[in-house]
């Protein structure tokens, strides 16, 4: 198959998990012998062409603009200007593949303008991310997401969870939506092997201390408020013998002023972005990694503290019940419930045995759950459906 892949990000341009999905499921797809040419956004000094891992990566040029929304419409034209070059010069596709309602323009436009189906991945949903449609802004994120999921032949969703989402608030046809888990590259999460890991501990607590953290982007939706209002809880149980350390960008104005508030300030430590070397030396001297998330449609942070061999807790909130299986591979928690959340996380800190095995489960649970090379099968499955069921019809 021909595959034409459209995603407003891809690495080294790196907003959100979409990069990291595209560019380890990809390579992937090719190995299964297809063409993939995938159309995203330039940066910085990264080629404008280039074949990554077997995939062709076209980056294209975005008319600067103050409007996000203005610029993602502006990223669709420069897109669909990319497709249609492409076309005119090596023919026709045979599928579309759009990721989330950013590229929801030139997707559906494309379709429709050379009769080439359109599957549609929904990683997340505006109308889930803020529980509701609250402004205008939302409105018109939703309509696009509205437009992608109808345009689409077939649906992906990354859980259980999510596909029951797309069906509810879209009113999309249960049987055109299809799960795919999202995936790790295990073997990539290398720890390195020799630095005085002893001292490096001690740039982050006491040597006495247990390391508690979180790593993510700093929003409300992430539930790190819900990690620091089970702080004193956590700390009167184990003699204050505990650090937060909160890692990521963003504005953590907030989680700082509720850290002062609840007297956990001088427990808590907020790193900023932590580049992936340091964090992939960070894991190796952590007790607990936490994510207690008010929404979240699969967690791959999990999967990344299973490959890093991290006792992990979490909340009951979209699909992390799905990825970290309650007293088998992690701890999950009833979302929003600060009690629940410090009662999990001692039990990691109180039972070294238990977490311990909780770990080699997790780790285990990749090879049999979320290897790449088995979810491209999948996806494949889900082409190869599309394309059976194109030749059935006319397309007026």
């Amino acid at each position: 198959m021909k595959i034409l892949v459209l995603a407003w990000e891809f690495p080294p341009r790196i907003v959100g998990g979409i990069a990291r999905h595209v560019a380890e499921l990809y390579p992937e797809i090719v190995k299964l012998d297809h063409d993939i040419h995938l159309i995203t956004v330039e940066f910085g000094s990264a080629p404008k062409y280039e074949k990554v891992d077997g995939i062709k990566v076209y980056r294209v040029p975005v008319t600067p603009h103050d409007n996000f929304l203005q610029w993602v419409e502006n990223m669709n034209h420069s897109m669909e200007y990319q497709a249609q070059k492409l076309i005119n010069n090596m023919g026709t596709f045979d599928l579309i593949h759009g990721h989330d309602w950013l590229v929801a323009q030139s997707a559906i436009a494309l379709k429709h303008q050379y009769k080439i189906p359109l599957v549609a991945t929904i990683h997340a949903t505006e109308y889930g991310r803020h529980n509701g449609i609250h402004n205008q802004t939302q409105a018109h994120v939703f309509q696009q997401e509205s437009n992608l999921v109808y345009n689409a032949w077939r649906v992906i969703v990354c859980s259980s969870y999510m596909r029951q989402e797309v069906h509810q608030i879209f009113h999309c046809p249960w049987d055109k939506i299809d799960v795919v888990y999202n995936g790790i590259r295990a073997e990539k999460k290398q720890h390195p092997p020799y630095f005085d890991k002893q001292q490096f501990r001690r740039k982050y607590a006491a040597d006495d201390e247990k390391i508690i953290y979180y790593v993510g982007r700093m929003t409300y939706e992430k539930g790190v408020q819900v990690l620091l209002n089970a702080a004193p809880q956590i700390l009167n149980t184990i003699q204050g013998k505990a650090k937060f350390i909160i890692i990521g960008g963003g504005d953590t104005t907030t989680m700082k002023t509720q850290a002062k508030t609840l007297g956990v300030w001088e427990r808590c430590y907020f790193t900023g972005f932590m580049s992936e070397e340091e964090l992939n030396k960070f894991q190796t001297i952590a007790d607990c990694a936490v994510f207690p998330s008010l929404y979240e449609p699969f967690g791959i942070v999990a999967l990344e503290s299973f490959a890093s061999k991290v006792p992990v807790v979490v909340s009951n909130s979209g699909g992390l019940p799905e990825v970290v299986q309650h007293n088998h591979t992690g701890i999950t928690t009833y979302a929003n419930d600060h009690n629940s959340l410090a009662w999990g996380i001692l039990q990691i800190l109180q039972n070294p045995e238990y977490a311990q095995k909780l770990v080699q489960n997790a780790y285990q649970d990749l090879k049999d759950r979320f290897r790449w090379c088995d979810l491209a099968k999948q996806t494949e499955a889900v082409y190869t459906h599309i394309l059976k069921e194109r030749r059935l019809v006319t397309w007026e």
